[in-house]
């Protein structure tokens, strides 16, 4: 009842057919590159912190030059604004190191993307100040020729001495312009304005609609002198696909064509060889034999093997079918005949009655006697039979000299022991004496007056040599004495079970008996493992 109801839930609990698993494996694999273009935004963060790297590289070497430049002028301190304060991170660092190094610290994905910075506004310029702004003018745009930078020189109160059509505007009113003339580093992103229309790919990124800018007070005396003030739009991966689009294109094309062959040989060497299995399984449950044989492809070796797997075992199942037929036949032909013998006897003295004299009565009696003694043995060595068919070996060991010893002296013949008495064998004492009590019954049977064993040891089993002097085994029956219930001595009361129980005993403890020639009589050869 376990079973079936086990098949039942096994039935109508839902499962996902193969091929739509495998369906769904290769849309994940095609969508991968797709997903992969909604995390470009941890690479555009890393391209942004190396944009605001270069920038703070670039400020502190304009700021060490200007700042140098005002040292030159002899301006004032009461021209300078307020104090610098150090920038670095690295809270073990002390005050007087001579290293202050500022540590690039935007990130797209937290920091607040600020509109457009605003326009400058018109204000006064310190003559000083003016002067070193048109010195260093040259070398800033000489600078953003190579390194495409924005260069911004700011004076103490915010005003644009250097940088192209906004000198003479203050920028003082942007937020991280401030916050760099209070003495403090400041970087932001802004929204970019793009001088030419974005491409499509554009829409999928983040980072391509920002620019890095970069704040930078430069520290006299320890007072604010000036602003460098920077910015750029960090490079992108989208751009880099959008200009190698015609490259990207091929390669997903490529990328599903190879998709497909996947599917193809999945579909050859798994699916495919699954679906035959399955479809041979139906059939040889149906009963068709012909299904009984290996498949047309097999696809991969460990399909192959389990098919072949499979095909074993049908057959070992189909041939277990048709020996438990046969021998159904062979036992109910068996157990008809004395049946039908002890029938007819039985009704003949029921309605003989008086008519019949006392001898016939004996008679018959004594048929339906032997007769039921037949069944009787018959029944019994049945259940031997199917005893020794289901045996579990229980790892005991014995010899030939401690079996022998458990059975009774057959005054029909002598029994001997040549050689190797005492090797062990992995069998019980008492299923070995079963094994040499039927083999010499047998050579009683057929007129021995002497048995002999020898056993010897090769190569971690034991062979065992048994060897009569009867009047041994025709040609024509030596193929079929090992068929349950085939016998040459029915009459004298034998049941051709015998070597059928030898075999089954010895198949239960990994053993083989087989017949052999020999010059005369009967000689068998056993072979059991070693204990």
């Amino acid at each position: 009842m376990r079973r079936l109801s086990d098949a039942k839930w096994i039935g109508t609990k839902w499962r996902p057919r193969l091929a739509t698993v495998v369906l769904a494996i290769l849309i994940m694999v095609l969508a991968l590159p797709l997903v992969g273009l909604f995390f470009f935004r941890l690479y555009e963060n890393q391209l942004i912190r190396q944009t605001e790297g270069e920038l703070i590289a670039q400020g502190a070497v304009i700021a060490a030059i200007y700042a140098q430049d005002v040292r030159d002028a002899g301006i004032s301190p009461d021209k300078l604004g307020a104090p610098v304060e150090a920038e670095s991170d690295d809270a073990s660092r002390s005050d007087d190191s001579p290293y202050q190094p500022i540590e690039p610290s935007l990130d797209l994905a937290s920091d607040y993307l600020l509109p457009t910075r605003p326009a400058g506004i018109a204000a006064t310029t310190d003559p000083a100040f003016a002067v070193i702004g048109a010195r260093l003018s040259g070398i800033l745009d000489a600078t953003q020729k190579t390194t495409l930078a924005g260069f911004r020189l700011l004076d103490p109160k915010g005003v644009v001495i250097a940088g192209r059509d906004e000198i003479g505007l203050s920028l003082g009113g942007v937020d991280e312009v401030r916050t760099a003339l209070s003495g403090h580093y400041a970087s932001v992103l802004r929204q970019r304005i793009p001088d030419q229309p974005p491409p499509p790919l554009y829409s999928v990124s983040r980072g391509t609609k920002v620019r890095v800018f970069v704040a930078m007070p430069v520290a006299v005396d320890g007072r604010v002198a000036g602003v460098i003030y920077l910015s750029r739009t960090p490079n992108n991966i989208v751009k880099h696909l959008y200009g190698e689009r015609g490259k990207v294109t091929l390669a997903a094309i490529a990328m599903l064509f190879g998709t497909l062959l996947i599917a193809l040989v999945f579909l050859r060497t798994v699916s495919r060889p699954i679906y035959a299995l399955m479809e041979r399984t139906r059939r040889i449950a149906a009963g068709d034999r012909d299904a009984i044989r290996p498949l047309d492809h097999h696809g991969t070796r460990e399909m192959a093997e389990l098919s072949a797997a499979f095909l074993d075992m049908a057959e070992k199942l189909q041939a277990r079918s048709d020996s438990i037929q046969t021998f159904a036949t062979h036992v109910s032909h068996e157990l008809k005949s004395p049946l039908t013998a002890i029938q007819g006897a039985a009704e003949l003295l029921r309605d003989s009655g008086e008519a019949m004299d006392a001898a016939e009565r004996k008679r018959f009696s004594g048929n339906i006697v032997n007769d039921a003694g037949r069944l009787n043995l018959l029944v019994r060595r049945l259940l031997d039979l199917a005893r020794a068919e289901n045996l579990a070996p229980s790892g005991e060991s014995t010899s030939l000299d401690a079996a022998l010893a458990l059975l009774p002296v057959d005054g029909r013949l002598a029994v001997g022991v040549e050689a190797g008495g005492t090797i062990s064998l992995r069998i019980s004492a008492e299923n070995a004496a079963i094994v040499l009590a039927n083999l010499i019954d047998n050579s009683a049977r057929h007129g021995a007056t002497q048995v002999l064993l020898a056993a010897a040891t090769i190569e971690g089993k034991v062979t065992i040599a048994v060897s009569d002097d009867g009047a041994g085994i025709s040609p024509s029956n030596r193929a079929r004495i090992f068929e349950p219930f085939f016998t040459t001595r029915r009459e004298s009361g034998g049941t051709g079970m015998g070597l059928g129980i030898v075999l089954a005993l010895l198949k239960a403890h990994d053993g083989t008996i087989a017949l052999v020639d020999s010059g005369r009589g009967t000689r068998f050869e056993i072979s059991l493992p070693a204990a």
